[in-house]
């Protein structure tokens, strides 16, 4: 398919930042004696606007003539929210728009998506947005992403595509996206740059692969890979996709790094879908819960077609699992028979050996499908001795404590968990990635000139950096990125480096309507809170003698407990009316330097007093 050069006008009326609004005059707070720390809020009638503290790129130039510019801009310095620009000359190809979750350093916000920033003030450059695979941590930030860069054409396959139309449901007050669906081996032309695609093995179908050309030879991008294969024969089908490789001159490769610590090839999935059958049909006498990825489309639709050829009839239970077996029949990848899914009411009108359960929650979430059953608090849905859970997941790192928790609710109930560590097993799972055998293979067919290690923490992408190294290529045709890395091949294709400057990449927090820079104040302040508390003192000031109208109000959340330290709040309210009574006798009295005194002046009290550092919060009312 040829398609020709889309020309597109910069979309600027859907900025995705909650508007500002003007803060209450009489709050100020400040966080003195910070030891290690992230410097902190000011005051709030004091702060610098959101937009002012974003880091502006128009100082870095554009790209010389012939020369290739590649901006990491997610993805790497990490597992997620993978994203990475191509620039060459007056274009731009974006590479996904992903996302991750939370974690402990983002409190109470949604999700991260990558920082936007260098692309929003280039927009017109961009050509682009293609997208290899339909997982969150490659199209989970596109809606967002697609309003602040102009809304360019999105290209992907068509599971992809629907998976992505979902997730653009979600933000109804966005523009519509631009779609167009390509399918391997087609080509595109963005900009004055050709584009190819080809079909890579993952965990969810219609993955690909991108091919990007230039002057100089090809830039090689194969998303999210495994290779499919059996004890490490490559089957002729994923010879034939690698083909065109054998010759071709690969001036740039980027790939994964998720697996590069494991040995081997990865697992094939071909056997976990062997070793799923081999369960269910073992325990075809008793009712089966599979918790599993939503987003592992492939095995999912396997499944269904052995419950079939079993005689089961089928329960979704969870919202992701629902949409995405609703999104594969869709897409025409499964067509189950008509009375083969069924709702959970309907559980009871068949025997336990016909009920196979695909449910959610295989990470212990709070609110998956499988944690509240763990909990008991599913009203449609409760186990029953006897019930198998087969956990067809791998623990992500951090989520120990979580999946711990959830087996001891699901063992308490009678039901026998079985698991890709029970000893003895059948393969319950697999990864989606490439373990150090797929990523040499992978390495050698591209035989590229130049590497840079994607996908993965900087440990990992420096372990790729060595692997490369081992298998004959030059340390300095490899650069080990971080986040916002500017990288350039030369003019004549000969070197690659790296530019002092950088491209913003603090990680954008999408907070309910909000979407700003981790840098957001807002976020400082949950982290802050979430370590030590906060201490609130109110004070109410006559300004006719600038004195203390009456003792002030003390307010502790997450410090201390006021009712079992009166000794602490009393020399408290002596401090702060001494600190007030000692502003008082400068003339005239500055209101916003009294906050911050008593604010570095209690700081300092209940620091030596507790060894804690609560964020401390002045407000005073004048009457």
């Amino acid at each position: 398919m040829n398609t020709p050069v889309h020309q597109h006008k910069p979309n600027t009326s859907h900025q995705m930042h909650a508007p500002r609004t003007a803060p209450k005059k009489r709050f100020g707070a400040r966080r003195p004696f910070e030891r290690n720390r992230r410097p902190t809020r000011p005051p709030t009638d004091l702060a610098p606007s959101a937009e002012s503290m974003i880091p502006k790129t128009a100082h870095i130039p554009a790209p010389e003539a012939g020369v290739v510019r590649i901006i990491p801009l997610g993805g790497v310095e990490e597992i997620g929210k993978n994203m990475t620009a191509i620039e060459i000359g007056n274009d731009i190809i974006v590479i996904d728009a992903g996302m991750h979750f939370a974690t402990g350093e983002t409190p109470g916000i949604d999700y991260v998506i990558p920082n936007t920033r260098y692309l929003e003030e280039r927009k017109d450059k961009i050509r682009a947005l293609i997208i290899t695979h339909g997982h969150l941590d490659h199209i989970g930030g596109v809606p967002l992403v697609l309003s602040r860069i102009g809304n360019p054409p999105v290209y992907s396959r068509n599971l992809t595509v629907l998976l992505m139309k979902k997730r653009q449901s979600e933000f109804p007050h966005l523009p519509a996206m631009n779609i167009n669906i390509v399918e391997k081996d087609d080509v595109v032309t963005l900009g004055a740059i050709k584009v190819r695609f080809w079909g890579v093995t993952h965990t969810i179908p219609d993955s690909m692969g991108v091919i990007i050309e230039t002057p100089h030879g090809l830039i090689v991008n194969p998303g999210d890979y495994k290779l499919d294969q059996i004890d490490g024969i490559v089957t002729a089908s994923e010879e034939a996709e690698y083909k065109q490789f054998d010759n071709a001159n690969v001036l740039l490769l980027m790939t994964d790094s998720t697996n590069i610590e494991n040995e081997g090839f990865a697992l094939p999935e071909v056997k976990v879908h062997q070793g799923l059958e081999n369960i269910l049909r073992r325990e075809k006498n008793n009712r089966i819960f599979m918790a599993a990825f939503a987003s592992h489309i492939t095995r999912l639709i396997r499944v269904v077609q052995i419950a079939e050829e079993l005689g089961k009839k089928i329960v979704l239970e969870g919202r992701s699992m629902k949409t995405n077996v609703e999104i594969a029949i869709q897409a025409g990848l499964l067509k189950p028979k008509k009375d083969t899914i069924i709702s959970v009411d309907e559980i009871e009108n068949y025997p336990p050996s016909r009920i196979l359960v695909l449910i959610t929650g295989a990470q212990g979430e709070e609110f998956g499908g499988l944690n509240r059953l763990a909990q008991k608090t599913n009203k449609k849905l409760s186990l029953k001795k006897g019930d198998r859970i087969i956990l067809s997941a791998s623990v992500i790192p951090g989520n120990e404590r979580a999946v711990q928790s959830m087996k001891d609710g699901l063992s308490r109930q009678g039901v026998k968990i079985i698991s890709y560590r029970t000893p003895g097993e059948e393969y319950v799972h697999a990864t989606g990635h490439g373990n150090k055998e797929d990523i040499k293979w992978l390495h050698r067919k591209m035989n590229e000139k130049f590497f840079i290690p994607i996908h993965g923490h900087h440990y990992h992408l420096e372990l790729h950096k060595e692997l490369a190294m081992e298998i004959g290529m030059p340390e300095d045709h490899i650069v080990v990125p971080d986040n916002g890395s500017i990288i350039e091949i030369s003019a004549d294709g000969q070197k690659i480096s790296v530019r002092k400057d950088k491209a913003p990449a603090s990680p954008m927090i999408v907070d309910g309507f909000s979407v700003g820079d981790e840098q957001n104040v807002v976020l400082r302040d949950r982290q802050l809170l979430a370590e030590d508390g906060m201490f609130i003192i109110m004070a109410v000031l006559d300004t006719r003698n600038n004195s203390l109208k009456k003792s002030p109000d003390i307010i502790s959340r997450g410090f201390v407990y006021l009712k079992e330290n009166q000794e602490l709040l009393r020399q408290t309210r002596i401090l702060v009316k001494r600190t007030i009574e000692q502003a008082a006798s400068r003339q005239p009295l500055n209101g916003d330097a009294l906050k911050n005194d008593l604010a570095e002046t209690v700081a300092k009290f209940l620091l030596q007093k507790t060894a804690k550092r609560p964020l401390v919060i002045p407000v005073i009312l004048t009457i």
